[in-house]
This record gives structure tokens, C-alpha cells and sequence, in this order.
């Protein structure tokens, strides 16, 4: 039996509208590939204010002095904010950076006054949740510390240094609001160290005895149970157009007790800052219109 011209033609119609559909496809395959992940390009603005802060401190270092001095601290401070790099709309990180100096006196005002300076640098990752105009957000954190506390009135030792590495928790909460038709979020956290490790040195041993190599039990395993540290915060950030204003309140506070030495360090501080959202571009890698936003702090 032979074919019909019909059939045939039909069949090479057919044939021939596969073949076009199939390189079609092809050929828009990189088309929609680029499309695909234009839409799902995300930029992560960086939240960054910087903040000046004056407030009270009180010091106690039975290395140098069996007494606690209070006086007034000053601080200067770096909020680095940013979503991620992965599920940024869940997972947001942290770094804050500052550097703190309290000038302290004896109880009884004779003049004799210690400086304490504390450095410290601390990095947080955490899972964020909106519940309307509420974000909470709870993770995992690390912090490092260095720095030194001087009683020139000091007979033996008039030098007590500082240093510390610990991991623990940290928890925030921020609500957005408006003020005067503006953007303001009202941000409270706070980090909790729970293990890590510390420098002190025996209650009769001094600096220039470790000097000498006498480098035994300078360094100390950090539980709840022989230290303690906690550090608080409260802010307001009022957004102007591109500027961000901050008022913020800090409640720093640390504790430790090691071979015959107790320290004591807390304070309590208001600062203010200026600061705002930045977002890095490469002249290789052209912005897509496509591209979304994810804020750290909304």
C-alpha cells in the first residue's frame, strides 16, 4: 500500500513544526535562564551607624585595688548590619565594634583615679521572623575583648591587662513604626557569653615574674560558674531620607573571679550616631531591573 501525497505532506509539517519548537526551546533556554535568575538577584543593603556615648562605670580589680572606683565612661561604637548571602529574608548578621574608656575614682575623691580602656569586637549570625511590624531574631555569637586597666597610685602592680574569647547567644527584637511621617525602628538586644576563655594572672604574681616565665595558669576556661558577662542595648533609629539618626542606651557588665582575683567592670551609657544603608555595586556586574532588596533591619 501506498502513502496518500496528503499523508505525506502532513507528516512533513508536523516533522518540520517539531523540529522549529525544539530549536526555539534551545535557543531560549539561556534567555530564560537569565531571566530566572535576574528575578531572583537579591541585593543586601549594609546597615551601618556609628555612635558616640557618655554614661557612668564603676571598675573593680582586686589585682590593683580592693576598691571599686566609679566615674564616667566614654565609647565609641560600629553597628554593621546585613542579610546574608543565603536565605537572606531569614538570616541576618552582625558585627559591632567599639572601644570604651572609663576614668574612675576612689570612693573617698583623695585624687586617686585609675583608666580602664576595653576594646571589643563581636559577630553574630540569627534567624529572623516578621510578626507584623515586629522582627525577633535569636542565633548564635562570638566576641572578643582586649584591654587594660592602670592604677598609677598602684604600690606592687599598677597594670592589670585584659583579654577574652567567649561564644554564646544573642536575641533582638525591633518594631517599625512612624515618626513625623518618617521611618523609625525602636531596637532592643542583647548577647549573652556563655564558654569561653580569659587571661588573669595569680593575685601575687606580677607582670615582670611572667616575664621572666613564670607562664603557668594565665589562661582560664570561661563557664557561668566563675564568669560572667552581659551586654544590653536600646535604640532608636529615625530614618531621614538616605540618613539614619540613632539614640541609643548601652548596659555593659562583666564578672570574673580566678586564682585569689575579682573583677568587676559595669556601665551604663546613652550615645548618639548617624549612619545609614549602603549597597556595594561592581561596574562588572551591572544592576538588574529585576533585582530585589532585603533589608537586615525590616
Amino acid at each position: 500500500m501506498t502513502a496518500s501525497p496528503g499523508n505525506n505532506g502532513l507528516s512533513l509539517t508536523t516533522s518540520m513544526m517539531n523540529r522549529v519548537a525544539v530549536l526555539g526551546a534551545v535557543m531560549l533556554m539561556p534567555v530564560l535562564a537569565a531571566i530566572a535568575q535576574d528575578t531572583t538577584a537579591v541585593m543586601r543593603p549594609t546597615h551601618r551607624v556609628i555612635d558616640v556615648s557618655v554614661g557612668t562605670a564603676a571598675v573593680l580589680d582586686t589585682y590593683l585595688s580592693p576598691i571599686t572606683y566609679e566615674g564616667i565612661d566614654l565609647g565609641l561604637h560600629l553597628d554593621h548590619y546585613q542579610a546574608t548571602g543565603f536565605a537572606p529574608e531569614r538570616w541576618v548578621r552582625r558585627l559591632e565594634a567599639g572601644i570604651d574608656y572609663a576614668r574612675v575614682h576612689n570612693p573617698a575623691r583623695t585624687g586617686n583615679i585609675m583608666h580602664a580602656v576595653d576594646i571589643t569586637a563581636r559577630w553574630s549570625l540569627a534567624r529572623r521572623w516578621h510578626v507584623k511590624a515586629t522582627q525577633l531574631a535569636i542565633g548564635p555569637m562570638t566576641d572578643l575583648a582586649i584591654g587594660a586597666v592602670y592604677n598609677p597610685a598602684g604600690s606592687n602592680n599598677v597594670v592589670s591587662a585584659k583579654a577574652r574569647w567567649s561564644i554564646g547567644a544573642t536575641a533582638s527584637a525591633s518594631w517599625h513604626t512612624l515618626l513625623c511621617h518618617r521611618p523609625l525602628t525602636l531596637h532592643g538586644a542583647l548577647s549573652l557569653p556563655m564558654l569561653g576563655v580569659w587571661f588573669a594572672p595569680d593575685g601575687y604574681e606580677s607582670y615582670y615574674e611572667i616575664y621572666l616565665g613564670n607562664r603557668r595558669h594565665l589562661a582560664h576556661m570561661a563557664w557561668w560558674g566563675n564568669r560572667f558577662d552581659m551586654n544590653a542595648c536600646l535604640a532608636a533609629d529615625w530614618q531621614l531620607g538616605g540618613t539614619t539618626l540613632r539614640l541609643i542606651y548601652r548596659n555593659r557588665y562583666e564578672r570574673s573571679t580566678a586564682r585569689g582575683l575579682k573583677s568587676r567592670c559595669w556601665s551604663n551609657t546613652v550615645g548618639i550616631g548617624i549612619g545609614g544603608d549602603f549597597v556595594t555595586l561592581s561596574p562588572r556586574r551591572p544592576l538588574s531591573r529585576y533585582a530585589r532588596t532585603v533589608h537586615a533591619t525590616r
